[in-house]
């Protein structure tokens, strides 16, 4: 079983920032790429950045410049750092992981959501 935790959210104001944090634990053979998503109230989940094992870096349009995703592979651990923050950034983020459980299997697990809350 692989386990996923996020931490670091929270209530802040506009153009302030926050810092997410996500652990991977459990069997793990190897974690692959790691990602945050987002979702907002009456609002589909949409992504926000993801990261490769190699560090490479995607983020969605509305994030660039603002968030930075990076990670430590020896520890299993993924951040997302969130500047310039907006209402409209208002969300649950989740973090997911793809895992090798043993050299063979790949699964996605999902963290269960850290809710972040920023006032105008």
């Amino acid at each position: 079983q692989v386990h996923l935790v996020e931490s670091g959210g929270g209530s802040v104001q506009a153009g302030e920032s926050l810092r997410l944090s996500c652990v991977a634990s459990g069997f793990i053979y190897k974690v692959n790429n790691m990602a945050w998503h987002r979702q907002a109230p009456g609002k589909q989940r949409e992504l926000v950045a993801t990261i490769t094992s190699g560090g490479i870096t995607t983020y969605a349009d509305s994030m660039e410049g603002r968030f930075v995703i990076s990670r430590d592979n020896a520890k299993n651990t993924v951040w997302l750092q969130m500047d310039s923050l907006k209402a409209e950034d208002t969300a649950v983020y989740y973090c997911n992981a793809d895992v090798q459980v043993n050299r063979n299997y790949e699964y996605k697990y999902w963290g269960q959501g850290t809710q972040v809350t920023v006032s105008s």
